[in-house]
């Protein structure tokens, strides 16, 4: 692969942003500029690529405190570095940032000039200075600061368990165990350890609650709900889609979801499913293990990339030799599992917590579909066109879950590990849907009731979960776990309103799967072209470019449940002839 790094020609070769005094005078250069009689959209556009190189350097330095925090939550330098950053250097760019979008709009020939994408970026510009209020940043920073506590809260959790201490995703894989009275114990051992600190979590998010709704109050809006779908920039769908979403998942997943966990119950020969038997095996079938260690798993991915596309393939491989992977799970580590894009070098870096479990393979194939997005637009001229919405870049990661089920070959040997692995990425699939569901329906609540008690919220994630849980799970004597169950998903609290978009995406990736099982080639192609894209066009286009809709209707949607239920069932019965 060609050199990915970016060459700088307006920021110094050996600039580091580590102090604001070092930042400044690149923003006053800028802001300097005086728009020449001559040559007027050269200079303009030399202007935007001045301005894109100096954020793309510091986004990657932002990006890199992040990492480095998140791989080892409890090093005091690492957290003081990121603090720093956010906490002194952020609130004296905010403003700086806007005034050069207020310099952008000055430029005379702003209507006039031409280049793809530059609309969306006008229209990303003007939002901006709409939302943003100088009263706000105070507000931003605090809560930069409370979202890193939720990691650090999160990370440090562990279980003692035969005399031995595990991380909580290492203790996932007792929930597999054919022994239902160890997994019923290990289960426990796990929500008592997030009981433990449930109390700071509800704490927390009072905290996060108020100050989001201060910030939408601040900037004009009713409720932080309709400022962060501005912030989010979701000019092309809004509330009413997501609802639309949240009944089409209830009608046509949550069935799907109890019929999966019927099957469940069935093969475990149990009269009722109980939470900590929704991953376990039937006797005598061990958990499947498609990789030993790190190591193993980053060179098995890089080569079952490279039997769908050379250059995927290529992109992981580049990634592993400039040290872009922070794999297995270890005490102190932020719990979760990300790809950071790299704006300035372009290679990304994938963060997860690895035990060797099927799970762990579909977060790799799932952060290394977002890998090769970063690949694909790190091309793109200006740094915000490289910044896709979430609903494109999750398009990219979920479609190569399925995708890459192709590839399983290299992470299993045996015909019936193959299938069963298969088997369990498709009910993944489409099981998460009433959780996406349920957690988005969650937020829009939270957000449109400011003021309202614990024990309101309480209700309301109870009146939730009674819609989208599966009913044939049985949480008697449980209840009190289930109603601090949306406390697991950090999007609530690091990234609010940020997980619609896997739900849209998934129901994509489906799509896009489906479509490569009758024209591969094409379909491929199609996948990676509209990746490509990045921020140039609207996201209905890039999922049109992808062969798919992006807010489909109820007909697609019940004819491509059903494909979906076919593809299980071509598993199920090559296992039941293995």
């Amino acid at each position: 692969m060609e050199e990915i790094n970016r060459k700088r020609s307006f920021v110094d070769a050996d600039f580091r942003p580590t102090s604001f005094e070092k930042i400044e005078p690149y923003y006053q250069i800028l802001l300097d500029a005086v728009w020449p009689v001559q040559n007027q959209e050269t200079y303009f556009g030399l202007w935007l690529a001045n301005r894109s190189e100096l954020e793309s350097c510091l986004d990657e330095h932002q990006a890199w405190l992040y990492v480095a925090l998140s791989c080892d939550t409890e090093n005091k330098g690492k957290r003081a570095a990121y603090d720093f950053f956010i906490q002194e250097i952020y609130p004296k760019i905010a403003p700086l940032d806007d005034a050069l979008n207020r310099k952008m709009l000055s430029y005379p020939g702003l209507n006039a000039y031409r280049e793809p994408g530059f609309d969306r970026l006008i229209r990303c510009v003007q939002n901006a200075l709409e939302l943003y209020r100088e009263e706000n940043i105070p507000l931003q920073t605090e809560l930069k600061g409370l979202e890193s506590q939720y990691a650090a809260l999160t990370g440090s959790l562990c279980i003692e368990f035969d005399g031995q201490e595990y991380t909580l995703p290492q203790a996932q894989k007792f929930l597999k165990s054919h022994d239902r009275t160890q997994r019923e114990t290990v289960y426990r051992l796990i929500m008592k350890a997030r009981e433990g600190i449930s109390e700071q979590l509800q704490a927390l998010m009072d905290r996060m609650l108020g100050l989001r709704h201060q910030v939408a109050l601040n900037a004009g809006f009713t409720n932080y709900r309709d400022y962060r779908f501005r912030e989010l920039q979701r000019f092309e769908y809004g509330v009413q889609e997501c609802l639309s979403f949240h009944r089409l998942v209830r009608d046509y997943m949550v069935p799907l979801k109890e019929h999966l966990d019927r099957q469940q119950a069935q093969i475990n020969g149990l009269n009722h499913l109980r939470p900590w038997d929704l991953k376990a095996l039937p006797a005598g079938i061990p958990p499947l293990k498609p990789f030993a260690g790190a190591t193993d798993l980053i060179q098995k991915s890089i080569a079952a990339f490279g039997e769908l596309d050379p250059f995927f393939g290529e992109c992981l491989a580049t990634m592993e030799r400039m040290g872009r992977f922070d794999l297995e799970s270890r005490k102190g580590k932020a719990p979760g599992g990300y790809n950071y894009p790299m704006m300035e070098s372009g290679a990304p870096f994938v963060f997860m917590n690895a035990t060797g479990s099927m799970e762990d393979l579909e977060t790799m194939m799932h952060e290394g579909g977002h890998a090769v997005h970063s690949f694909l637009v790190h091309p793109l001229r200006l740094n915000v066109f490289r910044q896709t919405p979430s609903e494109t870049a999750e398009l990219a990661s979920m479609s190569m879950e399925l995708l890459s089920m192709k590839s399983y070959p290299h992470f299993f040997d045996q015909e019936e590990d193959l299938h069963r692995a298969c088997l369990e990425q498709i009910q993944r699939a489409v099981g998460v849907l009433p959780w996406i569901a349920c957690i988005d329906a969650f937020q829009h609540w939270l957000y449109t009731h400011p003021g309202h008690t614990r024990h309101e919220r309480r209700q309301a994630w109870q009146r939730l979960m009674s819609e989208y849980h599966s009913s044939v799970v049985d949480w008697q004597g449980l209840e009190d776990w289930m109603d601090f169950a949306w406390q697991g998903q950090l999007h609530l609290f690091e990234m609010p309103f940020y997980y619609i978009e896997y739900g849209f995406a998934q129901i994509g990736a489906l799509g896009v799967w489906r479509n490569s099982a009758s024209n591969p080639a094409p379909a491929l192609a199609a996948y990676r072209e509209a990746l490509a894209l990045g921020n140039t066009v609207s996201i209905q286009e890039v999922y049109r470019t992808a062969g798919v809709p992006f807010d489909p209707e109820d007909d697609y949607l019940q004819d491509l449940t059903s494909w979906t239920l076919t593809q299980m069932q071509y598993h199920e019965n090559h296992l039941h002839r293995s």
